[in-house]
């Protein structure tokens, strides 16, 4: 008689197409957070609504509506003028966050980056996944806080949806990069308490945010140029409040999608380098 016929399957070593691969590494953590977005909720929904509460409608209260006041915020409402730079902050926090212990999980402790590369996804197709469900987080987040935002009465026009796609690409840059350092940590994560401390909470607290940069010291407005937040809190804050011109808006746009371009290109090559080790 004659043996049965064995068909072997073996694997391609790579996705059918980019963005096939790109696409699997974003259907596995929509997996994972259907099931448990509730882990996530505080540090990217109520954490934003905490500084609306505390800034914009709290310390918003002692700012008042004198000379000086609508100088700054260019005559409209304190919280009116927060509300934008605010979702700006916030969609670079949560990428601060979501771009460091997580990515350093995938590798290390969960190890999930190894399997996904073990089959036939490139390292590549993982990096730049784990960077567009990062996107996915900040554009469903940050349409929420929208809504918030206008409950509170802190939108005056439909230019706040603009401000939530310049949020988005300021995550998305700022995302990229801290991606892709965080794919060189070898330790236990030590360095992401330098990153917070020296870079993270000072780009929070000097970008604009709660107050102009012209307000600062002539000689730390250099440094505040070269904040990925900056650059997206004028376009988002131009964008709601009708304010912009279009060529410092398009210098703004340039180097956030510059910062995108080379995080994106650090990321792939560094995700493919560590999972080919």
């Amino acid at each position: 008689m004659a043996a049965p016929t064995v068909t072997v399957a073996r694997s391609t070593g790579r996705a059918p197409t980019a963005l096939g691969g790109v696409g699997r590494v974003v259907e596995h953590h929509w997996r994972w957070y259907r099931r448990n977005w509730r882990a996530t909720a505080v540090s990217s929904i109520l954490q934003p609504l905490l500084f609306l509460l505390a800034f914009g409608v709290g310390f918003g209260a002692l700012v008042g509506s004198g000379p000086q006041a609508a100088a700054a915020t260019g005559g409209v409402p304190y919280l009116v003028w927060l509300a934008p730079a605010l979702l700006a902050m916030s969609a670079a926090q949560s990428a601060a966050f979501d771009s460091t212990y997580p990515i350093l999980s995938g590798f290390k402790w969960q190890r999930i980056y190894l399997a996904m590369s073990a089959g036939p996804i490139t390292g590549a197709q993982v990096g730049l996944g784990v960077l567009a469900w990062t996107g996915m987080k900040m554009f469903w987040s940050g349409a929420v806080y929208v809504v918030v935002i206008a409950i509170f009465g802190g939108v005056q026009g439909p230019g706040i949806i603009v401000s939530l796609l310049a949020a988005l690409l300021t995550g998305l840059a700022v995302a990229s990069l801290i991606t892709a350092f965080a794919a060189t940590v070898e330790n236990e994560g030590n360095a992401f308490s330098a990153l917070f401390r020296f870079v993270v909470i000072p780009m929070t607290l000097f970008s604009g945010t709660f107050f102009p940069v012209d307000r600062l010291p002539e000689w730390v407005q250099p440094v505040v140029w070269i904040s990925p937040l900056w650059h997206g809190t004028e376009v988002a804050r131009g964008a709601a409040l009708g304010t912009w011109q279009l060529l410092p808006t398009l210098g703004h746009l340039a180097v956030l999608v510059g910062l995108l371009v080379v995080g994106s290109v650090l990321v792939a090559r560094l995700f493919t380098r560590r999972l080919a080790t």
